[in-house]
């Protein structure tokens, strides 16, 4: 975690320091277009401060109000960085469309292109580590601050590609033609991280982690595991926590049962590329599981196997075994 607040903290002090530039810039030119950018500043160093916070809170240990810790505010602060990046992008579009009925002149365009264009650079090389950073860690948190600093370094190019259109061309609406379209694609970026962060809070399935479990069960899946099912999977800040049924054979005593449910633990944290803590009940087999049962010399076997069933999210998600699909 101390990692995290340092990028994070980097990113603020940056956010800043380019705020104070972009806002110099607007002043200077007078530039409705320069504003979008100015103005979504003010959400990068608001969403950073916010970030710095949410990984804090998250690093805390788990206490008796909080049993799976406090991962779950990481969702919070993509949600809030969402939610600013729109109403940010709602208030550039009425602010152009308004100077587009009220034009009014503006001045020193070359001046102010370099100066968008090297704020651009310095986010978009910002934003590219982070995302890095964000997939190592793993953090949801610096993966969507660094995902909005590269939204930010795209707007700023085609501001500065822009802004020299409207130098050389001398059309003074552009200025807020562009801006319109700039804000509807801010309006954009806000939508996908407010779609990201709903779905964590409502747990929906990551199918790409699930997905990389699965492989990993396939590929290590040993003839006394006769299938798994009811597997669910949800994510509280960096940490994977899984539950599902596993079903061994029905004469396997306790501590045989122990050491194969351990099996799997350690697999998947070793394999499958992410912390998960899991949580699996043990189902005995019954004599309808035979026919896709692996298990040789087994003493209570009713008839032989006859059929090889592959571990797919349509068979370990619902909750029965796979005889009763």
């Amino acid at each position: 975690m101390k990692e995290q607040k340092k990028i994070i903290l980097i990113s603020l002090v940056t956010g800043i320091v380019l705020m104070a530039a972009k806002f110099s810039a607007y002043f200077l030119t007078s530039s409705n277009f320069i504003l979008t950018d100015a103005a979504e500043s003010i959400v990068n160093v608001v969403a950073s401060s916010f970030a710095f916070f949410s990984i804090y809170l998250s690093a805390l240990p788990r206490d008796e109000n909080h049993p799976y810790g406090h991962g779950k505010i990481e969702y919070f602060s993509v949600f809030i960085e969402g939610g600013l990046i729109m109403i940010a992008a709602v208030i550039i579009i009425v602010k152009s469309i308004y100077s587009m009925l009220y034009p009014h002149d503006v001045h020193e365009l070359l001046t102010g292109a370099i100066i968008i264009g090297v704020t651009g650079v310095i986010n978009g090389c910002l934003g590219y580590y982070m995302i890095h950073k964000g997939k190592i860690l793993p953090s949801i948190t610096l993966d969507a601050d660094g995902r909005h600093l590269v939204t930010d370094m795209v707007t700023s190019f085609g501001l500065v590609a822009g802004l020299l259109l409207i130098h050389f061309t001398g059309i003074l609406w552009l200025d807020s033609g562009l801006s319109i379209l700039v804000g509807l694609y801010i309006l954009f970026s806000g939508y996908k991280l407010l779609r990201k962060s709903v779905a964590g809070l409502m747990d929906e399935a990551d199918f790409l982690i699930l997905t990389k479990v699965l492989q990993v069960l396939n590929d290590k899946r040993k003839e006394e595991w006769i299938d798994i099912h009811n597997l669910r999977a949800q994510k509280y800040g960096n940490e994977l926590h899984i539950d599902c049924h596993l079903t061994l054979p029905n004469y396997f005593d306790l501590n045989k049962v122990h050491e194969e449910v351990s099996l799997v633990d350690k697999m998947i944290n070793t394999e499958a590329g992410v912390k998960t803590e899991l949580f699996i009940h043990s189902d005995p087999c019954l004599p309808e599981c035979c026919h896709y049962c692996s298990m040789p010399n087994c003493p209570i076997r009713s008839e032989p196997k006859r059929i090889e069933i592959e571990w797919t999210m349509d068979k370990v998600m619902p909750n029965k075994k796979h005889f009763a699909s």
